[in-house]
């Protein structure tokens, strides 16, 4: 067997090396000659490179220094061009041996891409019409020595651009604009609540008890207290604690935690947003929903009008919406209304295929019916409402059918993206709930609620009526800026770590 492609990588691996010791190489050198660029603590930028494009006319001629890393290099003899990439963009230096000096001249020649230096120099435009800085000088700030993805090609495998998101945020432009995108988007939710009134809290991310949704838990240990304790899965139960205690508008938008599995919609922590307001309802909170959602996506591309993924989402007020029941009857020809008992449930989930566990009643089996047949559909965005009260233990019962919930969830590309009701403040029912929480427990449903005595308590001190919202940031994110995957709207998504053996072997 040939050994050909085995030497080709080793050649390969071996040329590699050879460049970063290069680099290393210069590096000594500056060092004993006593110009260590990491010796230096700071640098007087006075501009940004958008800021001299966009304000040229009145700054032409003007003295301006720039700092950033050097992308492009074009040496011609005595004199090079060199693309500077800082935090808003890129501009190009004209450096000349005569205008910083030979010594510093030689010094710049050695310079790589990857490199960040400050510029110093007059702000004019070349004979091709580019707006450029004539260096003065030059001082190299930080010494690169690692090698930057080639030019063309740039950072393509996405499992390394996830790990090495400091490389993918230089080398793919797009990348950094669909986080600017995000935090424009989050900056105008943040700003929708506090002119309306809401007051933005804190409240615990280490738990003694998981409660708030149905979901997996990651568990650690206090060793002071000697008790287990989970990351937050919702912060909902301590939210409603405020309401009691007489806040009237509360949110709070921050990092949530389920031991789940991995998808291109679930990350294992993931940003989320609750609110609270105490004398509304679940109307009140589609209409939050709908405005907010809409104000994010046109604070954040200028449109309340998004192209994901080649579809248009129309998020301009009013949604849609459809109750559970009428959706499942839409999508799926099955009309729950007529389906009166557990038994009949059963028999019609058998014959149109839908999965059931043990101990599943009618108000289960509507909704598995809801995820097999509808959600798929529910592209525009939509609100879906009346949920069956099984799976809905935090959501006051809807008075004209006891069996359903005033509960919503609003829907979009066929993802969830917010989940909303009239909070159950009844704490006779509420601790009814939990306990059919429980049962569902000791049948092996391992994400079903704990009981939250102290919640119990809470509500028997008394909590007025009140409207609460949750909405999955991440996922309203990954449409406004047409993300494909979480991972694509997370900075630092979680990975599998690399085996210590690899990382030895790239050193």
């Amino acid at each position: 067997m040939s050994n050909k492609g085995n030497n080709v990588e080793a050649d390969g691996q071996q040329n590699l090396s050879e460049v970063l010791q290069v680099r290393r190489d210069k590096l000594a050198n500056l060092q004993e000659m006593g110009k260590d660029p990491f010796k230096i603590s700071r640098y007087d930028r006075t501009h940004y490179s958008t800021e001299i494009k966009d304000n040229f006319e009145e700054l032409e001629g003007k003295t301006a220094k720039i700092a950033g890393r050097i992308m492009s290099k074009r040496i011609q003899g005595k004199a090079g061009f060199i693309d500077i990439q800082d935090q808003e963009g890129r501009i190009q230096s004209y450096v000349r041996k005569d205008h910083i000096g030979d010594d510093d001249y030689v010094l710049f020649k050695t310079y790589d891409i990857g490199d960040i230096i400050g510029i110093e120099g007059e702000i004019f435009r070349t004979q091709r019409g580019e707006i450029s800085v004539k260096a003065s000088s030059v001082v190299l700030l930080s010494k690169s020595l690692q090698i930057l993805p080639e030019k063309f090609h740039g950072l393509k495998d996405h499992e390394l651009r996830y790990r090495q998101r400091y490389v993918d945020l230089i080398v793919n432009p797009e990348v950094k604009n669909s986080f600017l995108m995000r935090t424009k988007a989050l900056k105008s939710l943040r700003s929708f609540l506090d002119e309306r009134g809401f007051l933005e809290v804190e409240t615990p991310i280490l738990n003694t008890i998981a409660g708030g949704a149905n979901a997996r838990p990651f568990i650690t240990h206090h060793n002071t207290l000697d008790i287990p304790m989970y990351l937050r899965i919702a912060n909902e139960l301590y939210l409603k604690r405020l309401i009691v205690g007489g806040f009237d508008k509360v949110y709070e938008m921050g990092r949530m935690f389920r031991n789940e599995g991995m998808s291109i919609k679930h990350n294992p922590e993931y940003t989320s947003i609750e609110l609270y307001q105490a004398y509304a309802d679940y109307t009140d909170m589609m209409e939050i929903t709908e405005q907010a959602v809409a104000y994010m996506a046109e604070q954040a591309t200028g449109s309340m009008v998004v192209n994901y993924q080649g579809t248009e989402i129309d998020f301009r007020p009013p949604w849609k919406r459809m109750t559970m029941q009428e959706c499942v009857k839409e999508y799926s020809g099955v009309d729950f209304a007529d389906i009166k008992t557990d038994e009949e449930a059963i028999a019609i989930a058998k014959e149109k295929g839908v999965e059931l566990t043990e101990g599943m009643r009618r108000g289960e089996i509507l909704n598995a019916f809801f995820e097999e047949f509808g959600e798929k559909n529910l592209i525009q965005p939509t609100f879906i409402t009346h949920y069956p009260v099984e799976v809905s233990p935090l959501a006051k019962r809807n008075v004209e059918d006891p069996t359903m919930t005033d509960r919503f969830e609003a829907f979009a590309n066929s993802w969830e993206i917010a989940n909303a009701f009239s909070e159950l403040n009844d704490p006779i029912d509420q601790r009814g709930r939990f306990m059919d929480q429980e049962r569902k427990r000791a049948l092996g449903d391992d994400e079903a609620f704990e009981t939250d005595y102290d919640f119990l308590n809470a509500l028997e001190v008394g909590m007025p009526p009140t409207g609460g919202l949750g909405i999955g940031i991440d996922r309203v994110i990954m449409i406004i800026t047409n993300a494909p995957s979480i991972r694509d709207v997370l900075l630092f998504p979680t990975m599998k770590p690399i085996e210590k053996a690899q990382h030895n072997e790239e050193e």
